[in-house]
């Protein structure tokens, strides 16, 4: 009968250890979730709004930036946001034209993102900053380091700057652009389709960034895309000193790393195997791995 007892007593204490630590961690995550800002807006150089998002507060003085692609917005980072904001203060911003920031702007170019990012920046004080950038949010990212020299300590390209030295011609660019100013909405279709992912992709996600994406306003797509192909990567390269380190997909485009290395301040690429374009969504758990090893090579050169 003793022995009894003693069971019970101890099934009821383990059962209130387990309610206890339970309701802990209910509490913790409500809390982490109140660590998220609401969204706000800054104007960016030509008075366009842009909407950002502040994620946790971090431990240091270091703020990862993340930066989306073409016809993207914050949202696609939404993976990466528990995981590094309970070590960094992380900030996603909607680029002009994209999610929640104004559609207003005259000329759609690299350089007028990076005034998005500038004024992100300049709005929340940072002073050590580490920009990340997916697919067309590279050549963002390189515009934003130009212009932040003394806040930015180093970029990560995302499956980007696979080759730096392309360089389209006017008749090539006419020919890329012919089909999206024809019908946006099916050769986006098409070109997410066909073309940003592994036969072996999720076939849901396929669908959704596929229908996310060719529901971009089709004119600010078309000249977003436009002013992206005829961008001079190597021009602004030539002011850019932070180092720059690459993740990017070896299944869809090899990277020239040499190439890279002719251009950047300094160039490192880790790769991924199995996923297509947009890596930090078909594999989170190795992108952030690969992103956590990334940051703190890019703090260490910075020391």
């Amino acid at each position: 009968m003793k022995k009894f007892k003693f069971h019970l007593i101890h099934l009821k204490k383990n059962g209130l250890i387990i309610v206890t630590a339970f309701l802990v961690f209910m509490l913790f995550n409500v809390c982490t979730e109140i660590e998220a800002s609401a969204v706000s807006t800054v104007a960016s150089k030509d008075g366009v709004p842009i909407a950002f998002q502040v994620h946790g507060q971090g431990k240091g003085d270091i703020a990862l930036v993340f930066i989306h692609g073409w016809c993207c917005d914050r949202s696609y980072w939404e993976k990466q946001i528990p995981h590094f904001a309970a070590k960094y203060q992380v900030v996603t911003i909607d680029l002009a034209g994209h999610g929640d920031s104004g559609p207003n702007r005259k000329d759609w170019t690299m350089k007028a993102f990076g005034e998005d990012v500038r004024a992100v920046v300049k709005k929340l004080g940072l002073k050590k900053v580490i920009l990340i950038g997916h697919s067309m949010g590279g050549a963002v990212i390189a515009e934003a380091a130009r212009l932040l020299p003394q806040q930015v300590i180093g970029l990560v390209g995302v499956d980007i700057f696979h080759n730096v030295e392309l360089k389209y011609s006017p008749e090539q660019i006419k020919l890329i652009l012919a089909p999206v100013r024809a019908d946006f909405v099916k050769d986006t279709q098409n070109a997410v389709r066909n073309f940003m992912f592994t036969p072996n992709s999720d076939p849901q996600l396929v669908k959704k960034i596929a229908d996310d994406m060719s529901s971009a306003p089709a004119k600010i797509g078309v000249a977003t895309f436009e002013e992206y192909l005829k961008h001079d990567l190597l021009t602004t390269l030539k002011d850019v000193q932070a180092p720059t380190h690459c993740i990017n997909s070896n299944r869809l485009l090899r990277t020239n790393i040499e190439a890279g290395q002719r251009h950047f301040h300094s160039f490192k690429v880790k790769l991924m195997s199995k996923v297509g374009h947009f890596i930090m969504i078909e594999d989170p758990e190795t992108f952030n791995h690969l992103l956590d090893e990334t940051v703190k090579e890019l703090i260490q050169l910075k020391n």
